[in-house]
């Protein structure tokens, strides 16, 4: 059994890797009727990666939050084209957002999530400079991230309330270091990957602090979170979901919990109708309350 999920677990990420190869990355600007726009592959740094999407509907108000999309991948693969549909659907209902590539991790490069938090910071700063010509408000964002995406999500709203006033996780690693993480199974076939993220040694008998400081479970604050998770995630199991909302609510911060019965990880690829009769209208619903 432990075999199968090990052999699932590989065999999945490797598929959503396929799926996220191809895209175009020249810049181009498309306006439609009315003045919407959507801009793609702007710069928001030197690094070939550090580019993003922005669409720009009609009709939305100047104190409107600008949705920051963040893909997943397993912090080492993936586009933000991943995310389109994503991107499109917040368009249709008028919603500003951003969606965003970033640096993936690498041990020779030196890349691990640090760096990825600092790209959707850059990507911040850069709409920030443009916000007022778009005649929106600066730091006035909400953070949306799946998988390996909800995770820097979580962790950079939690630690940039200033910034970010709430987030949506969709099927995110919330726990890296607890007593509960490192008697699980799971742990044993995610920890390699974690430490990868993480940038350092991963020992299970005396685990690092910085395990700690990379677990968004360990740096809550007052920010409004929605959570999705399936409970056959394999890849995310069920438990990282149910501990952050226990977190969350012993912390009293806003939050709510959509937790999917009979569903695996990132659902939205895989169930039209999960995607759109619960997952697109409770994203709408937090995005507008």
């Amino acid at each position: 059994m432990k075999k199968l999920i090990l052999r699932y677990h590989f065999f999945v990420v490797g598929c959503l890797s396929f799926l996220m190869q191809s895209c175009n990355t020249k810049f181009r600007v498309w306006v439609g009727t009315g003045g919407q726009q959507k801009i793609y592959n702007l710069k928001y740094g030197e690094h070939k990666r550090q580019k993003m999407d922005v669409f720009l509907p009609l009709d939305y108000a100047q104190d409107a939050p600008v949705v920051l999309i963040v893909h997943g991948g397993a912090w080492t693969l993936g586009k933000k084209e991943h995310m389109i549909k994503v991107q499109k659907m917040l368009f249709e209902n008028k919603i500003p957002s951003i969606n965003m590539n970033y640096r993936l991790v690498s041990k020779r490069k030196g890349i691990t999530y640090k760096q990825q938090l600092e790209d959707i910071g850059l990507a911040i700063n850069k709409f920030n400079s443009l916000a007022e010509k778009a005649e929106l408000q600066p730091d006035n964002y909400i953070l949306l991230g799946e998988s390996a995406g909800g995770h820097l999500a979580l962790l950079y709203g939690y630690k940039h309330p200033e910034q970010i006033k709430k987030i949506v996780s969709m099927s995110g690693p919330t726990d890296f270091y607890s007593p509960e993480y490192l008697n699980s199974f799971y742990s044993k076939y995610t920890s390699p990957t974690f430490q990868k993220v993480v940038g350092t040694k991963f020992n299970r008998k005396n685990v690092s602090e910085a395990f700690k400081e990379a677990s968004p479970i360990a740096n809550i604050s007052n920010v409004p979170t929605l959570l999705f998770q399936g409970n056959n995630d394999f890849l995310v199991n069920q438990h990282q979901g149910l501990s952050m909302d226990s977190a969350l609510t012993k912390q009293n911060v806003p939050h709510k919990l959509v937790f999917m019965k009979r569903t695996g990880h990132a659902p939205r690829f895989f169930s039209k109708k999960k995607r759109d009769s619960i997952i697109y209208p409770n994203i709408l619903e937090w995005v507008k309350k």
